[in-house]
């Protein structure tokens, strides 16, 4: 009786709220949570190999999107773009992989920031593969974003750090999955649904490979926290997707940012990181950056 009442309650106090501040909240809590979930792999990272940790946050995604299809499991397997999503699953294992990477290489901070510079990415993308007239100002932009990347690399020097380009490769990768999921909604012929489907299971299974080949056996404790990671990345990601539907992107998109901020936090508490000027530096221009160019698209589409 009390559960179901203040359930209730919760309830009615949720459908007053207004619409942007539930987009608010659900960005702001999903973000969190996949910054937990970094933080939880970068804990692992110190014993498991960083592609098993992959391949159980694939897994159980995938297992989830199967969930989606329990009355009917040949719907995804008509799909008329099996091209399509193959090359959307291979280039998102490799951001995923280059993510997982740096995570367990680098700075909590340093590898969120360096995952968040794929809006600098779709720059020479859009020009490449899909004809999009790109202004003077927006490639000025990315070139500043781009520098902060070389800020955390220091290449040509001692402190040269090759992660941070695995980082940036991630960004690379990260902005072909756009790329190829506008390409597989043009086609008008493949559902979200069956998009997400193929992304799982071709993460899944590019992830298992290398697993395979550096696995060590968990403990019932990490195995644990493995199954862990893959429903908190699922449930940070589905929050922050739903939050950022249900207001205006501008003041919405920003707040996805934070999880750079929580990362720092997190690194700082419970690693023990404190991130370099350096590293604030390139920091600050890749978010910069990457914030310009995100904000902007969107008013562009609206107007």
């Amino acid at each position: 009786m009390f559960w179901s009442q203040a359930r209730a309650r919760i309830e009615a106090r949720w459908d007053a709220t207004p619409t942007t501040a539930k987009g608010v909240a659900l960005v702001s809590m999903g973000s969190f949570g996949l910054v937990a979930m970094a933080a939880l792999a970068k804990y692992l990272g110190d014993r498991l190999p960083p592609f098993e940790i992959l391949f159980f946050r694939s897994a159980v995604g995938f297992a989830c999107a199967l969930w989606v299809f329990r009355n009917d499991l040949m719907e995804p397997w008509r799909t008329k773009r099996p091209g399509a999503h193959f090359f959307r699953g291979l280039v998102g294992a490799g951001g995923n992989a280059c993510f997982f990477w740096t995570i367990t290489h680098m700075m909590l901070a340093d590898s969120l920031a360096l995952q968040f510079s794929r809006p600098l990415w779709m720059i020479p993308l859009a020009l490449c593969f899909l004809s999009e007239v790109v202004g003077f100002r927006r490639v000025a932009v990315a070139t500043v974003g781009f520098a902060g990347i070389l800020l955390y690399a220091r290449p040509f020097t001692e402190g040269f750090d090759p992660n941070a380009i695995v980082g940036a490769f991630g960004g690379l990768f990260a902005a072909l999955v756009v790329v190829a999921i506008k390409n597989l909604q043009k086609s008008g012929t493949e559902p979200t649904r069956v998009i997400m489907f193929y992304y799982a299971f071709w993460n899944a299974f590019f992830a298992a490979l290398p697993a395979a080949y550096t696995w060590l056996a968990p403990t019932s404790f990490e195995l644990v926290l493995l199954v862990l990671i893959g429903l908190v990345g699922m449930g940070g990601q589905a929050l922050v997707t739903h939050g950022l539907s249900m207001g205006d992107a501008t003041a919405l998109v920003p707040l996805d940012y934070l999880r750079i901020v929580y990362a720092a936090l997190l690194g700082f508490f419970l690693f023990g990181e404190i991130p370099s000027v350096t590293s604030l530096g390139g920091m600050a221009l890749i978010i910069a950056a990457s914030l310009y160019l995100v904000l902007t698209e969107r008013k562009a589409r609206k107007g």
